[in-house]
């Protein structure tokens, strides 16, 4: 795997989300020079809504910036919101996606060492952000969720950062993989009890897993998305 590159460093303070009402720090704006970033993430970085943003496993959010070309082909009547930092990500980056990355990958980003927590779920804010009823649907089916890192060693990152591989314990576990495994071949038994011994995975993703083992449905993402109950099966 080659290193990749920080193109854009971000941060946000909480908000309102356009009309919604709804407060939010997804409007994150450049940062020039090094950061600090520790467990929690960047220094003055916010989350609207930290019962499911922000926190250890979520200290960090990157976006591959290979995606903006694809989400203009797919919704050009919005080709001006898919810029650099439209999905309110900490880090954009270049040279991998979802495909390159694996959980528990452990990454050297300028001082600070990082590891691949998770994918993004995301949420009915991103509809509101992108003026787009079903985004959060559309990126969610797509698998260009964007993903988190987690802070294993404090440091300074800076735009033009570049990221090297230190550790891969998971290499059969892109995050492709399990975006796939999550949202479309979601009752793959194997495969879900090998996402739930995986160790390092994060308490919230083992329970869903063990969840779908013990009950044999998924789960009613309709509040999340945004969508009506019946538009998830």
């Amino acid at each position: 795997m080659p290193d990749f590159q920080i193109l854009e460093l971000r941060t946000g303070r909480v908000g309102p989300l356009g009309s919604s009402g709804a407060m939010s720090a997804i409007d994150k704006q450049k940062v020039e020079g090094a950061l600090p970033v520790g467990g929690l993430g960047f220094e003055g970085d916010e989350q609207g809504d930290t019962r499911h943003h922000g926190g250890p496993d979520k200290a960090i959010h990157a976006y591959s910036v290979s995606h903006l070309p694809e989400w203009i082909s797919d919704l050009p009547t919005r080709a001006d919101r898919f810029r650099p930092g439209a999905f309110g990500e900490n880090l954009v980056v270049e040279g991998a996606d979802e495909a390159d990355l694996c959980l528990g990958d452990r990454w050297r980003i300028g001082s600070a060492l990082v590891a691949v927590s998770q994918g993004r779920q995301p949420c009915w804010k991103l509809n509101i952000r992108f003026d787009v009823p079903d985004m959060a649907r559309r990126v969610q089916d797509s698998g260009r969720t964007g993903w988190y890192f987690r802070v294993i060693e404090p440091g300074l990152v800076a735009a033009g950062d570049r990221g090297t591989l230190v550790a891969r314990p998971n290499p059969a576990w892109t995050l492709a993989r399990t975006s796939h495994l999550l949202y479309h071949d979601r009752m793959n038994r194997p495969a879900l009890a090998e996402l739930a011994s995986l160790p390092g995975l994060p308490p919230n993703w083992r329970r869903l897993a063990e969840a779908r083992l013990s009950s044999g449905r998924t789960e009613d993402w309709s509040r999340r998305l945004g969508t009506s109950s019946a538009d998830v099966s």
